[in-house]
């Protein structure tokens, strides 16, 4: 059986596709597992496609979690609810500053725009800590 699958094994690169044994093979020493590249994908005009990258804000609520809390962990799927619920913030934020942009016939989301759709979407003392932090990000960003 070896013999008539030895061109097969050498073929594959097999280190004993030559030797008839009976033995047991003999165990190897562990070495770390090669990492297989992801394989891509040829479309029809035979270029090759890629996957487009997907942003998330996963590693900014990771170091912020570890500000505040250096000893907690979080699970794949809180991390994934998480990044939804900030994709769901930006999303509403950015929709009521275009309208009030609109309103007041302004081609440009000012900060002004930004502040007063936070004070519209977040409800009460929530609102007031969001536009103080904001404004005290904005202060930094233009003093450096």
């Amino acid at each position: 059986l070896v013999s008539s699958l030895s061109p097969v094994l050498s073929a594959l690169g097999c280190p004993f596709s030559n030797q008839q044994t009976n033995m047991p093979p003999k165990k190897a020493d562990k070495k770390p597992a090669k990492k297989t590249t992801a394989k891509k994908t040829v479309g029809k005009d035979g270029k090759v496609k890629r996957k487009a990258k997907v942003e998330t804000y996963k590693i900014y609520i990771y170091k912020v979690l570890k500000q505040v809390h250096p000893d907690t962990g979080i699970s794949s799927k809180a991390m994934s609810i998480m990044n939804s619920f900030i994709n769901d913030i930006f999303d509403k934020i950015a929709g009521e500053a275009a309208k009030l942009a609109r309103y007041n016939k302004k081609p440009t989301i000012t900060s002004r725009e930004i502040q007063t759709s936070v004070r519209l979407i977040l409800p009460g003392e929530l609102a007031k800590h969001a536009v103080s932090e904001g404004t005290k990000a904005v202060t930094k960003f233009t003093s450096s």
